[in-house]
């Protein structure tokens, strides 16, 4: 299972570079293999009512976030992904090369809340243990320091050990909202989405860009969200601003406007979607 699922995920990373890159022989070769390493995994896997084999979080989450899982099954799939989660209460049971993807695998299916009590656990195992117990860096084990203070094997049980770190990369995309634009690669356009739970009431990151410091930073109060954003030099953001009504929408204060580095917004479903160029800006609603 994992070998081709990570075969797949492979090939796929090589088709998109070769399309960046402008080789279209190459884009379309790795584009065929990647379609057959799918079908063979859907047909090996994948059931027809979406459960995996083996049925584990690492396989459901890696199904879900290589693109692997049948369109009509995701949503079934990340249900059963959560239900497995919430029997464990509410903990993680992947080991290196399922956490780093499993917040994203809820997230992008229909499962935001899972991916957010996952975060805020601090029961063992799970982000938070650590960081009650003392940590100031990402260790090797979840449980490298245990409840009563004594420490696991030494062969195994780095204090410096990044591979569980990679929420990290979930909370600049999901809770902050930095998230690259696959057609103009290099920050060139990128998007800030954040997707918020009401048990956090803020979040800032900010990130290089080769054009320059990118930064979101919202916040909730008296009921109203707040976001400030910049945007480099040279580059473009599309702003999604989650269940707001676009005739609410102020900037720095005022009423918003085409003009000033705003050069789109629209009504989008439930949200309110804000193209602008390089500058500094404040929405609030």
């Amino acid at each position: 299972f994992l070998a081709t699922a990570f075969f797949a995920h492979s090939t796929d990373i090589l088709r998109k570079t070769a399309k960046v890159l402008g080789k279209t022989e190459e884009e379309k070769i790795y584009g065929e293999l990647h379609q057959n390493i799918k079908k063979a995994f859907q047909q090996e896997f994948i059931t027809d009512d979406g459960r995996t084999s083996p049925n584990t979080q690492t396989a459901y989450t890696l199904a879900l976030v290589f693109d692997l899982m049948p369109e009509n099954l995701k949503a079934k799939a990340a249900e059963r992904l959560a239900g497995d989660i919430k029997r464990r209460g509410t903990h993680i049971s992947t080991g290196f090369l399922g956490t780093p993807h499993i917040a994203k695998a809820l997230s992008e299916n229909g499962q935001l809340t899972m991916a957010y009590e996952l975060l805020l656990q601090e029961s063992y195992p799970s982000w938070l243990f650590p960081v009650k117990m003392g940590a100031t860096t990402i260790w090797e084990r979840w449980d490298g320091q245990k409840p009563d203070s004594t420490f696991q094997d030494k062969g195994m049980n780095s204090f410096n050990h990044y591979a569980y770190g990679a929420i990290g990369s979930w909370m600049y995309n999901t809770l902050a909202g930095i998230t690259l634009d696959p057609e103009q690669p290099g920050y060139k356009h990128f998007f800030i989405q954040p997707k918020p739970d009401k048990r956090i009431s803020s979040a800032k990151a900010s990130l290089l860009s080769p054009y320059g410091k990118i930064v979101s930073d919202w916040k909730i109060s008296n009921a109203k969200f707040t976001i400030s954003v910049s945007v480099p030099v040279n580059s473009q953001a599309t702003i999604l601003l989650p269940k707001a009504d676009l005739q609410r929408v102020t900037e720095s204060g005022k009423p918003l406007v085409v003009g000033n580095g705003i050069l789109e917004m629209k009504q989008k479903g439930e949200n309110t979607e804000i193209k602008v160029g390089s500058g500094n800006y404040q929405f609030t609603f």
